[in-house]
């Protein structure tokens, strides 16, 4: 399948300062938007507890919203999820994670009869039974977990704990627990964020439309999330490192900085459509950007490799002339590749839900600006280093090609 036609050239080399003031204006307007609006980092990121509802009968975002926030959570983020199966489905965010804060422990130390050395222990409150040597808690802040120098009284240490704001014991039967008769050791598992916006749903829309349980619950504390987020920055950054040095290897430097310009230019791109959509930022997106880093990488080494191979061919041409053969050359198949990839992805855009959506969208905007800087950025910056820095090479093609042209007159006389 040929879309256009052997032999066919065009001038891109004529028109890349157009093309690349256009993609400065993208840039510069990615960068603003990471100011206004700013990004919709998600819970990856910035931390926070996600859960899913399958509500049993119609409901409004708006009740979901303000049930949430009579709960006691502060600026929760409601979005309906398409499913078909079931139309009353919503994804709930809030910023509160399980997490214990620094007085609810203490209180708890209190409660629970763990006092500071050189305090007297009330031996009315705090009977053997109930009088922890330790105290420890879990990184989610969703587990207790204490040890006596006697046998626990399990429903005194329910008793114990009543009362502290935001400290409620998980219903069941096996809650609180002994873990080890030996040590006297108890577990006490404690109502999760998630838990507690359910029992929040439950009171204020009723439990006629709240299910038992929510399709899915998901935290990560604020920690975690500044050092995934982290992460994310040094892997995009260590492999743009390496692909540069790659090119550096596989062609030489007059191609290198060309290669990591136009990944920079759609990593850019792809982040600041992201943000002026006002699309989640997430693991899932930094994976996408990734696979943009590599798919744009692939598009730009086989222009590259095209390129090289017309400079050895074409000695009589000048670097410019041969970058548009070489581009004009490949436009078919780059057009082709780049088609059946979008195919693809426009279906999980359209059809996808949540995630995999914004998935398919930074995909798609990334491969869009990957064919594009191909063309526009990497090869006309190559061309300008060439000239710029390489000036004597560039001036042995022009005098090779202006032999050549000569010759070819003298001979047609």
């Amino acid at each position: 399948m040929e879309l256009i036609k052997p032999g066919r050239q065009f001038d891109f080399m004529g028109k890349r300062w157009l093309f690349m003031g256009l993609s400065g204006v993208l840039l510069i307007l990615s960068i603003i938007s990471f100011i206004v609006p700013g990004p919709k980092l998600g819970t990856d990121f910035k931390g926070g507890t996600e859960i899913e509802v399958a509500f049993k009968s119609a409901v409004s975002s708006a009740e979901v919203r303000e049930a949430v926030t009579q709960s006691g959570f502060d600026s929760p983020d409601v979005v309906s999820v398409a499913d078909q199966v079931n139309a009353n489905r919503y994804l709930i965010r809030v910023h509160e994670v399980s997490a214990l804060s620094e007085q609810q422990k203490a209180t708890v130390r209190d409660r629970l009869c763990l006092l500071p050395e050189n305090v007297p222990v009330p031996e009315d409150r705090c009977p053997p039974a109930v009088r922890a040597t330790e105290v420890k808690f879990s990184p989610g802040g969703d587990k207790i977990s204490t040890r006596y120098d006697a046998p626990p009284d399990l429903e005194g240490l329910k008793k114990q704990l009543e009362g502290i704001e935001g400290v409620d014991l998980r219903p069941g039967a096996n809650n609180p627990v002994i873990v080890s008769e030996r040590d006297h050791k108890v577990e006490l598992h404690l109502k999760s964020k998630g838990d507690q916006l359910m029992d929040g749903l439950r009171q204020h829309l009723g439990a006629d439309r709240v299910p038992e349980q929510a399709l899915r619950v998901e935290w990560i504390g604020p920690k975690a999330g500044a050092q995934l987020r982290d992460a994310a920055i040094k892997s995009i950054l260590i492999t743009i490192f390496f692909i540069m040095a790659y090119i550096a290897f596989r062609f030489d430097i007059r191609f290198a900085p060309g290669g990591i310009v136009a990944l920079v230019h759609d990593v850019g791109i792809a982040l600041g459509a992201m943000v002026i959509t006002q699309r989640e930022i997430t693991l899932s997106t930094v994976a996408a950007l990734l696979t943009i880093v590599g798919y744009s990488i692939t598009d730009t080494v086989v222009v590259y490799d095209r390129i090289r191979e017309n400079l050895a061919k074409h000695r009589d041409m000048s670097f410019a002339a041969v970058i548009n053969y070489s581009l004009s050359e490949m436009l078919g198949r780059t057009i082709l590749v780049s088609a059946t990839t979008l195919l693809s992805l426009i279906m999980f855009l359209f059809y996808g839900t949540g995630v995999l959506r914004d998935f398919a969208f930074t995909l798609v905007v990334g491969i869009v600006v990957g064919t594009y800087s191909s063309i526009y950025v990497a090869a006309p910056l190559t061309e300008w280093i060439d000239r710029r820095f390489f000036g004597a090479n560039s001036g042995k093609r022009k005098k090779v090609s202006r032999v050549r042209a000569q010759k070819r007159a003298d001979a047609v006389v």
